[in-house]
């Protein structure tokens, strides 16, 4: 069972979150559609979803990866084992 920890982007080195933000949006499977939107773009929609509060970045200690779900998604990840 994943160990998922909720870290506040706004605790992380904003050059730090730009980059790991950056490489949220090349992903593989996090195409925009027919339209091509830029990368900085991206970035900042993403960006605003943190904000807003829409969005959450979780860091999985079993295997030492993170990534940004949902808050619904992150609700359900931080509170499925208890």
């Amino acid at each position: 069972m994943a160990d998922f920890v909720c870290v506040p982007h706004e605790r992380i080195d904003p050059p730090t979150l730009t980059r790991l933000l950056e490489e949220f949006c090349s992903r593989d499977g996090t195409d925009y559609g027919h339209q091509e939107t830029a990368l900085d773009a991206r970035v900042a929609q993403l960006r605003a979803r943190l904000s807003r509060r829409e969005a959450m970045l979780l860091f999985d200690a079993d295997s030492e990866s993170w990534d940004i779900v949902t808050a619904e998604q992150a609700q359900t990840l931080l509170f499925e084992g208890q």
